[in-house]
């Protein structure tokens, strides 16, 4: 058998896009409920365009999602079916703390979690949980402007050692911040950071990120403390860069682009500031805030790197390359040799086998992939049920990659868990269309519909998945 026994399948989500029920239960506002659908999501996410409260204008998916604050015991029934080991979901830091701050949890947020993690445990699924997934309380962004601010490292602590002392011996895997280096890209999603008049962009964004990466490593310590069972983890949106062409400038580009998302993994998994990223300070006059032990904290080093991938990059050393781009949230150039799916995310399978064994070289840590899938436009029959054969295919090469990863390159691997593993609302986008589950949930892209799930053809494939351990394919 090629992979381990112990090798942990299953499925993932995130608060913002699945629990909906925004302020019941004593819940606050989050700035990732603020994201409407439409032409200024863009502006709002990147900290253009100040947008701190509802208004009649938008639509906010957010603020229903799908609805699994009421649905879980029926969604967790259905990833049972399937023959989970492991659920990778988030906790909404403002159910906890609704202000981000108070002086007291929210007892009905906690014991919301309680349920969820008691569910799961009926069905032997183990909980991999991510403690800040694009979420920053919205009453910390107007009183201190977000992860600018030192405040939030002591803020992100207590609520951590809250939610890790609560939920000890329930939750043994522990994520601190999804997609950490989206900041860079996003950094009202990725930090509550929003840009005013004379603000110096990148001073901001990697102050914010030395707090994080501060506050990281600090919950990292405090995991092993509350139970020495815990094992925590990083995150990173992965994917390697390719040059575009064999011209040495191109492969410059490369090089440069991959430090600069593996700049927070290189620090969380090796303990310091790397050399390259404290050349880029020199150069673009970036001078960090410390605290004396600041340095020290840092090396608190992860027990494992955890990472999304959905595509492979391509970059070059030319500014007239760019004229066509490609991809998320991340600056790209199409690669001719790759097809796209219909939101232009390439579809490369050997990119994350090349991606496992580029971080397994880097870092000599478990690795732990915790998002991969297709969002496609999945057209269901009278009954709800969707013939998803080209995610089936997709989901097959992929785990044919890293099966190879595995057991031709040696990489330790511990789990696979398959992006909206029910049907969710889309973080790029906010669309209910954009589909990557294997349950189809009945909604559209503007919130109408019964909620009703279904089974999807990919349902039982990944549970025979499952059950053989990856074998059967």
């Amino acid at each position: 058998m090629t992979l381990p026994e112990n090798f942990l399948w299953g499925g993932a989500t995130a608060a913002n896009q699945v629990e909906g029920g925004v302020l019941e239960g004593g819940r606050g506002l989050s700035n990732i409920d603020l994201l409407p659908v439409g032409s200024d999501r863009a502006a709002i996410a990147s900290g253009q365009l100040e947008h701190l409260q509802w208004d009649e204008k938008h639509y906010y998916p957010a603020r229903e999602a799908i609805d699994m604050y009421h649905h879980y015991k029926e969604d967790i029934k259905l990833f049972a079916e399937m023959g989970f080991k492991v659920y990778r979901m988030s906790i909404s830091w403002t159910r906890i703390f609704p202000n981000g701050d108070d002086a007291v949890p929210n007892q009905a947020g906690l014991d919301f979690y309680r349920e969820i993690f008691e569910e799961l445990r009926k069905y032997n699924i183990e909980p991999l949980v991510t403690l800040a997934h694009f979420d920053v309380p919205v009453s910390l962004i107007k009183r201190y402007g977000g992860w600018r601010s030192r405040r939030l490292v002591e803020a992100y602590v207590r609520y951590a050692e809250t939610v890790m002392t609560a939920f000890k011996g329930l939750v043994r895997y522990w994520l601190t911040f999804n997609e950490i280096n989206i900041l860079i890209h996003s950094p009202f999603v990725g930090g509550g950071l929003i840009f005013k008049e004379g603000d110096s962009k990148k001073q901001l964004i990697y102050q914010a990120a030395h707090h994080q990466l501060v506050a990281s490593s600090l919950v990292t310590k405090l995991a092993h403390a509350v139970d020495p069972d815990n094992k925590i983890g990083c995150m990173l949106a992965g994917g390697m860069h390719y040059p575009y062409a064999c011209r040495p400038e191109d492969y410059k580009q490369a090089i440069d682009s991959d430090r600069e998302n593996y700049f927070f993994i290189d620090v969380q998994a090796r303990g310091y500031y790397p050399n390259y990223a404290k050349k880029m300070f020199e150069r673009e006059g970036i001078a960090l805030a410390m605290e004396d032990d600041d340095l020290e904290h840092l090396k608190e080093t992860v027990d494992f790197v955890s990472f999304s991938y959905y595509s492979s990059r391509t970059v070059s050393g030319f500014e007239e390359d760019y004229e066509t781009t490609t991809g998320n949230l991340f600056r790209s150039i199409k690669n001719p040799h790759l097809q796209s799916t219909e939101w232009g995310w390439q579809i490369d399978p050997l990119g994350l086998r090349n991606a496992l064994n580029q971080l397994y070289d880097r870092y000599q840590k478990p690795l732990f992939i915790v998002e991969n899938g297709l969002g496609a436009k999945d057209k269901p029959d009278r009954e709800g049920y969707v013939a998803d054969d080209y995610r089936i295919d997709y989901m097959r090469q992929h785990i044919l990659a890293f099966k190879d990863a595995v057991a031709i390159d040696g990489v330790d691997l511990l789990g696979y868990t398959s992006w909206g593993c029910i049907d969710l609302i889309a973080a790029s986008t906010g669309q209910m269309s954009k589909r990557y589950g294997f349950i189809y949930v009945d909604k559209d892209d503007e919130g109408k519909g019964s909620l009703k799930r279904t089974k999807k053809k990919s349902f039982d494939w990944y549970k025979k998945v499952i059950a053989s351990n990856g074998e059967e394919l």
